[in-house]
């Protein structure tokens, strides 16, 4: 039976970092590249996108540098963040991002991830529209506690269960899902408000691939082996919780290769499917999952219409391609994940 050309159709990446100034100009048209058309834009730029005026100018300028490619926005959840902004902004957004204070880049703005409370009224108000609460589930570290970048999502996840309780009919994406109690946890719920994003890197490395090697770098940082093995199982089964969120997060070269003040972030969006097509095919997946978990699982969860959609359709196409050692403009360059390696599968737009 012949299997390629595949049609995927719309695809969807809803975690994206583009970054602003000569970044967000070099790496925007590079989501298209790597096969996505519909990408959920990350809001935490310097200062955090918090105004409907800021949504406004960000997605304009998205918009034209690339035209074809339809973004999806995102406010950065703090404390001028209020139920009258929501009705005002509800139009504009899809959702809103949840930073604990400094666990990852341009977060020091964010909030208390243990006490949640003061932002129900804004949880109420997303509930009645329909916006997504995305949440970075990790506990920061306290000075006095235990808590390692190994423990912080594990300890974190009771916070999504009171939460969801709460607001049972709240949308919710656990972000970056990296431990096999994040996976549990999304299955023992079970609701269909309740999903889960895993990246392409989460399903590629374990703490030893990070240890000593800063641009496998991110947050939160990839985990065991077995835990590696649940995200793998959630993919590959097309369950409708789990769907494709990158988290991809371009850095400088420079600050990526630092043994100490390292950047965390990896940079995937220009092979996005084509990297995610060579891991379904050393994995023996089944190919109509893989149209699950980066088209319709995403597009269901966010409720977007097919008149909402492109129109282009992605097909992937067996081509063998190597990943480029660097992607530059001016003074910015990039290294992507994999850099160097060669793929069998490259995407075509019809």
């Amino acid at each position: 039976m012949k299997m390629f050309p595949l049609e995927i159709g719309t695809t969807c990446d809803m975690h994206v970092h583009l970054r602003d100034g000569e970044m967000c100009d070099l790496v925007t048209p590079t989501v298209k590249e790597g096969g996505i058309n519909v990408a959920y834009i990350m809001p935490n730029l310097q200062p955090p996108i918090t105004t409907v005026e800021q949504v406004k100018i960000y997605k304009a300028k998205l918009e034209k540098l690339a035209p074809s490619t339809k973004f999806l926005m995102s406010f950065y959840l703090n404390d001028t963040i209020t139920p009258a902004l929501i009705d005002e902004a509800k139009d504009y957004i899809h959702g809103i991002k949840v930073y604990p204070a400094g666990v990852t880049t341009n977060s020091s703005g964010g909030v208390d991830p243990t006490d949640f409370t003061p932002f129900y009224p804004v949880f109420e108000k997303m509930q009645q529209y329909g916006l997504v609460l995305n949440i970075h589930g990790e506990t920061p570290f306290k000075k006095g506690s235990n808590t390692t970048v190994m423990t912080a999502e594990p300890e974190f996840l009771p916070v999504l269960e009171v939460v969801h309780a709460k607001f049972p009919t709240l949308k919710i994406v656990l972000e970056h899902c990296t431990t096999e109690a994040a996976i549990k946890l999304v299955k023992k719920i079970d609701s269909p408000y309740v999903s889960a994003t895993i990246t392409i890197h989460h399903l590629s490395l374990t703490i030893d691939d990070v240890v000593g090697s800063p641009l496998n770098f991110c947050k939160p940082v990839a985990k065991t082996p077995y835990d590696q093995k649940a995200l793998k199982e959630a993919v590959l089964s097309g369950d409708s919780r789990f769907f494709l969120g990158t988290d991809s997060a371009p850095h400088v070269a420079c600050n990526k290769n630092k043994l100490l003040g390292c950047a965390a972030g990896v940079y995937v969006s220009k092979y996005t499917l084509q990297i995610l097509a060579q891991f379904w095919k050393e994995n023996n997946g089944d190919w109509s999952n893989f149209i699950k978990f980066v088209s319709t699982n995403g597009l269901t969860f966010y409720g977007l219409k097919a008149n909402e959609l492109p129109k282009e359709k992605c097909y992937l196409i067996e081509k063998q391609i190597k990943i480029e050692e660097k992607i530059s403009s001016g003074d910015i360059t990039v290294i992507p994940f994999k850099a160097g390696e060669t793929l069998d599968f490259d995407i075509e737009w019809k």
